[in-house]
């Protein structure tokens, strides 16, 4: 009987993902599945939570702010796919870079900044 996770991938070769762990120990190995990560500087998405507050503050005039909800979510880098020239190669690098990733490239170079975060 085949669970309602299975399914099969189109690759070279078959393989047929059976469960969650499976599926999980071959997250990055397929093409389209891109982490949210930058190019040059590596920030990734980190966790956080989103605090629920209720009331009037005390300067205000009301007895307080209370915190009634902690609610867990992501807070994600800030992305931007960009094809940058790299003159010393001759040709267009395309990458997956943040905005403080971009200041590096302004800064540094293009050809510098990629070699030293092992893009090129």
């Amino acid at each position: 009987m085949r669970d309602r996770f299975d399914h099969e991938v189109d690759l070279p070769f078959k393989i047929l993902l059976t469960d969650r762990a499976t599926r999980v120990s071959l997250r990055g190995f397929f093409p389209n599945d891109m982490s949210k990560v930058c190019s040059i500087t590596g920030s990734r998405a980190t966790r956080g939570s989103v605090i629920h507050r209720r009331g009037m503050a005390k300067k205000k005039g009301g007895v307080g702010r209370h915190v009634t909800k902690n609610v867990p979510r992501f807070f994600g880098p800030n992305l931007h796919e960009h094809r940058i020239w790299v003159p010393e190669l001759k040709r267009f690098v395309r990458i997956r870079v943040s905005a403080r990733g971009l200041k590096t490239i302004n800064k540094n170079g293009a050809y510098a900044a990629l070699k030293k975060a092992g893009a090129i």
